[in-house]
């Protein structure tokens, strides 16, 4: 929610006594992270958001943090990646239901003492299951498990992995949860790189899309149109986010415009609300179109539309997105 509170953040198995005002929540792993969302509705909400991000604080009530531990790099990225999953694996071990999974690993040295070097037994299977796994997150992001509407692929459940640990704000419903064993993983990897912290669809849709109207993959040599009109309704906000392609990171732009929407400041609707956003790498010359500009890189690139507290007729598909129209 949004009402301000006080909460314990308690490692696995904590029997302690938590104070009276606390919400105890507890974290599946000893190691946990914290993101913090603050709506900013332009230059001059930024005082009320300073002021709400210096009433929040984090404290230790016990003891110093000692911090994650992170395994030396050797230079080859595949290999550097196993061994920080076999270190940190340990640390973090798996719930209950993918234990069994974790096991399986033992054979390629994941559950080992040893470090995994150019030097380990498995160095090659290793590297081939990396550049493998890749190549299997590279088909989930570009749509291969969501359903697919002018264009957009619907993520409402690419966010549904988690099974086990349903705390504060969670739904543990059937509608929200993946059981198939190995498309749960692959989501979960999946999200993990193409969008870490993600919400639930309940608490935000995203719909993310990769072409245009004529099935093209969207490339800044490129100008193009996306009519909202009506905009998704919502009972918190919309915003579509520019990413570059494959990497995923926000794009570099003269106008430090990264996103666009409800709150966006300068934007010009239609008499009935309704947004067209322009995209296109180098600037709009008309001025409609330049104050509803969304800059995009030179190469290819994936815009991602996010809906918060998204309304029924956007978890439903009652409403659709129109598709991104090339107009130049």
């Amino acid at each position: 929610g949004t009402a301000p509170g006080r909460y314990l953040l308690a490692p696995p198995d904590w029997t302690g006594d938590a104070p009276d005002d606390a919400t105890v929540i507890t974290c599946p792993t000893i190691t946990a992270s914290i993101v913090g969302r603050w709506a900013v509705d332009g230059e001059a909400d930024l005082p009320a958001v300073h002021a709400l991000q210096d009433a929040t604080s984090l404290t230790p009530p016990a003891a110093t943090p000692q911090g994650v531990l992170r395994p030396a790099a050797t230079g080859d990225e595949a290999l550097d990646f196993w061994e920080r999953y076999r270190v940190w694996s340990r640390d973090n071990p798996p719930p209950a239901r993918d234990e069994a999974v974790q096991a399986g690993f033992a054979d390629l040295g994941l559950t080992g003492d040893e470090r995994i070097t150019s030097a380990h037994p498995a160095a090659a299977a290793l590297s081939e299951g990396y550049a493998r796994g890749a190549a299997a997150l590279a088909q989930v992001l570009q749509g291969g498990h969501a359903p697919e509407v002018n264009g957009w692929l619907i993520n409402l459940h690419a966010f549904d992995y988690n099974l086990d640990h349903f705390g504060v704000g969670t739904i543990d419903a059937p509608e929200w949860r993946i059981e198939e064993p190995t498309e749960r993983l692959l989501m979960r990897a999946g999200a993990a790189l193409g969008g870490l912290w993600g919400n639930h669809g309940y608490e935000a849709a995203y719909l993310s899309v990769y072409v245009d109207d004529a099935g093209d993959q969207l490339n800044g040599a490129y100008r193009y149109e996306l009519v909202l009109d009506p905009p998704p309704r919502n009972d918190g906000f919309w915003s579509l986010t520019m990413y570059d392609v494959p990497n995923y990171f926000l794009v570099d732009n003269p106008i430090e415009r990264y996103s666009i929407g409800d709150r966006t400041p300068g934007i010009v609707t239609g008499p009935s609300g309704g947004l067209t956003v322009t995209i296109s790498r180098d600037a709009p010359t008309d001025p409609t179109a330049r104050a509803n500009w969304l800059p995009a890189p030179a190469g290819d690139f994936r815009p991602l539309l996010r809906v918060y507290a998204p309304g029924t007729e956007v978890l439903d598909g009652t409403y659709e997105v129109p598709p991104i129209r090339r107009i130049g």
